[in-house]
Formats: structure tokens, C-alpha cells, sequence
């Protein structure tokens, strides 16, 4: 299995396309994995021709741990989770690379653009913000992540799921229950590491803000967040647009914090633009 491996620090990641397309590193959000970036629309990447490259952030799933089932801080923060992708683009032998990330992984690549521009071709924030500002953050503390969490059975993670999107309001989308069930369970197979969420919590928590930064980014930027998002205020995005001058906003109307299976093509088109835009400025 390939993992990217310096300072003693460990991160499984898969690649796909061609060796020849431009790569896209693509970033999950808090406690997900790699899984996140469904293969099928990884598929509509490919065949535009792109070469895509997904990871398991640290903590998550085949991906190293930084700490054991009592530990909620593991030590690092957020330019440390960014820094992975750097190890990732070294594993590859790629100096520089086009990223997008989800929630927490857009605030990766956020930083990964301020630290390390020099790595970096374009950007694609979804459903991200760029601090804690009040107007942004909609889901409240989560002192649920400040304590060592109840662990559950694979059945239990699976009903926990199958209850809280049976709990959505009807809306335009599809909510793909099967989609997420299925997901719920392949993730607990490959990697059950609730604490792992937590630490990567505590990262976020000691966050900087990023807002005044990104006004210094230059690289094309996709910024993509759902108007109906319950847990990210689409203001973050709008203010994000208004400070990166390289960027293309769309806010969806009835899309929450996660795309739908239906905006994928949207989605994988506004993101191969951003790329061929990004080649395009060397």
C-alpha cells in the first residue's frame, strides 16, 4: 500500500489517471476519510483529464495516529495536517499541484496555499471558512469533541448514521442513505477512530485566521459552498471570494454541507476549470 513516510510520520493515499494529467490532490474534512471522494466522481476527474490523488488525513482511517482511545489533543496543528499533503506531493515526486479539500480539508489547503505557495497551481475551497468568525460557524463548540467519546459497535455507527440522515429535511436532493450507509461501514472496517476526530478538533481550535492571508493568494480558486449549509454560513464563502481576486464563487441553493450526488458533474466541471486555469498561469 503506498504511504508517504518522512519524520516519522505516516500517510496512506491512492492515485488515479494517468501519469501525464495535471494532478489534483483532493482533501477530506474533519474525521472523514479518504473514502469521502467517491470513486465514481473521481471518475468524471479522470476522464476530463486530470490525475487524481486522494489521502487518509492523519488520524483517519490507514493513516498514522497520534495518540491512543483516552487522547483528544494529539500535539499538532493545522499547517502540521497541511504539511501531510506536502508529504504527499514529495512521495509522488510532484513540485507543485492543483488542491481541493472539504470543511477542514479546505482549510488545509488554505494553508498549504499561504505556507507553501510554491506547491500549489490552484485551489478548491468547498463548503470551508477561513476562521471562526460568529457569522461562519453554525454548529456551535462541539463540546462533544472536548471529552474522550463513546466508542460504538459497527452497527451502532451504522443506525447513528442511518438516523441522522433520516432526520434531514426533505429538500431538492437525494439524500443517498444507501450511499452513506455503506460508507459508514466500509470506513469502520478500514480504520474506527472516533478520538481521532477529536484530535483533529483540537488542531482546528488552534487554528489562526486565515482571512487577511488568502488576500496575498494568487493561484485560480474554486469556491464552492451550499446555501442551506447547517454547519459552515455561506458568508465564509462569500468573504473568501471578495479576498482571493483569482477566485470563481458558486453558492447552490438547497445544498447543505456536503455536495449532493447530483452537483457532482457541477462540481467536476468548476474543478477541471480551475485546474486548466491554473496550467494555463504556469
Amino acid at each position: 500500500m503506498p504511504y508517504a513516510e518522512s519524520d516519522d510520520i505516516r500517510i496512506y493515499y491512492e492515485v488515479f489517471g494517468r501519469a501525464s494529467d495535471p494532478v489534483l490532490v483532493l482533501a477530506s474534512g474533519g474525521g472523514a476519510q479518504l473514502l469521502s471522494w467517491d470513486e465514481r466522481f473521481i471518475a468524471l476527474l479522470t476522464d476530463a483529464g486530470i490525475r487524481v490523488v486522494r489521502f487518509d488525513n492523519r488520524d483517519t482511517g490507514l493513516s498514522q495516529r497520534f495518540g491512543g482511545e483516552e487522547d483528544i489533543d494529539g500535539g499538532y496543528g493545522l499547517s502540521d495536517m497541511a504539511g501531510d499533503i506536502v508529504r504527499v506531493l514529495d512521495a509522488l515526486g510532484v513540485a507543485s499541484a492543483h488542491v481541493a479539500g472539504h470543511s477542514m480539508g479546505g482549510m488545509m489547503a488554505q494553508m498549504l496555499a499561504i505556507e507553501h505557495p510554491e506547491r500549489v497551481r490552484s485551489i478548491g475551497l468547498l463548503s470551508t471558512l477561513p476562521g471562526r468568525d460568529r457569522r461562519y460557524v453554525l454548529h456551535g463548540e462541539r463540546p462533544e469533541l472536548r471529552s474522550t467519546p463513546v466508542r460504538m459497535t459497527k452497527e451502532q455507527a451504522v443506525a447513528a448514521t442511518e438516523a441522522a440522515i433520516r432526520a434531514l429535511p426533505p429538500g431538492r436532493y437525494d439524500p443517498q442513505l444507501e450511499w452513506h450507509l455503506n460508507a459508514t461501514a466500509t470506513a469502520y472496517d478500514r480504520g474506527y477512530s472516533p478520538e481521532g476526530y477529536a484530535r483533529q478538533w483540537s488542531a482546528l481550535l488552534r487554528a489562526p485566521e486565515r482571512l487577511e492571508a488568502l488576500r496575498a493568494v494568487t493561484v485560480p480558486t474554486l469556491i464552492f459552498h451550499g446555501r442551506e449549509d447547517d454547519v459552515v454560513h455561506w458568508q465564509a464563502a462569500a468573504d473568501m471570494a471578495a479576498a482571493i481576486a483569482t477566485s470563481e464563487l458558486q453558492v447552490h441553493p438547497d445544498m447543505g454541507h456536503l455536495a449532493p450526488h447530483e452537483l457532482w458533474p457541477e462540481l467536476s466541471a468548476a474543478l477541471t476549470r480551475t485546474v486548466r486555469r491554473g496550467e494555463e498561469a504556469g
